[in-house]
């Protein structure tokens, strides 16, 4: 059994953030919601972002932004938002843009997921993203397999606490 951390690593949202306005950060990442419950997709360009959503979205999700998104982190809980000029086009690799469908103005973000930095445990201690002096649970999922109906669930049901 993977031994769990009492401190697990706590990462600040601006790390991801190429601008602010406001109370807003604005990311280059996708966004997503299922049942409301808004996912938070980072990584660096070529990681999968867009094709997680592509899965998350047959599975049902909704799309807020492809390729960039707003946080507005004065919210309680933190907000995904649509920018206004978003379309509902996401970018299928090696394919080109397709249709998502139905999309979603705002999310509360209650998950995110960085494709960049790959999980070593098992059963790994809750990873998160600090926003100010709250905490929002973040996943290491690099090159994960089944990612997509794992996080549908987790958006659906929740997580077991370690």
């Amino acid at each position: 059994m993977a031994m769990m951390h009492p401190n697990p690593q706590t990462d600040a949202i601006d790390r991801w953030s190429t601008n602010r306005n406001g109370t807003a950060l604005w990311l280059h990442a996708t966004a997503v919601a299922v049942d409301g419950k808004g996912l938070l997709i980072l990584g660096a360009s070529g990681s999968g972002k867009s094709s997680l959503a592509i899965d998350l979205i047959s599975l049902g999700a909704l799309l807020i932004a492809d390729d960039g998104v707003w946080v507005e982190t004065a919210a309680d809980p933190a907000l995904l938002e649509r920018p206004k000029t978003a379309t509902d086009l996401i970018e299928a690799r090696n394919v080109g843009l397709i249709r998502a469908g139905m999309t979603l103005a705002a999310a509360p973000l209650v998950l995110a997921v960085d494709l960049d930095r790959a999980e070593t445990e098992r059963l790994p201690p809750i990873h998160s993203i600090a926003l100010g002096d709250r905490r929002i649970p973040l996943l290491h999922a690099a090159h994960q397999h089944r990612l997509a109906p794992t996080l549908h669930l987790m958006l659906r049901h929740g997580r077991a606490e370690p």
